[in-house]
């Protein structure tokens, strides 16, 4: 958790600096981590490039979702979005 708010922190202080167009950046609450396999990168990093699209036909959170109920993941959605 602590590594999570020193990068949050010091990532927005450094955004700010590029910019007026960055003045109102701002992480969300919370976070979540994945593991990628070594031999899938690739698929990681081209996944990566192509969220904008990507999320234009199902969103981050319907996607989000549906990785937990794949990998039998107990969540409660209350605790979820900020």
């Amino acid at each position: 958790m602590k590594l999570m708010e020193e990068l949050k922190g010091h990532s927005s202080k450094w955004i700010k600096t590029k910019g007026k167009k960055y003045a109102d950046f701002y992480w969300q609450g919370g976070y979540a981590a994945f593991s990628v396999y070594y031999r899938e990168l690739d698929v990681c990093v081209r996944y990566i490039a192509n969220q904008r699209v990507h999320h234009t036909k199902k969103s981050f959170e319907e996607e989000y979702i549906t990785l937990l109920k794949e990998h039998d993941m107990p969540y409660d959605e209350k605790y979820m979005w900020d």
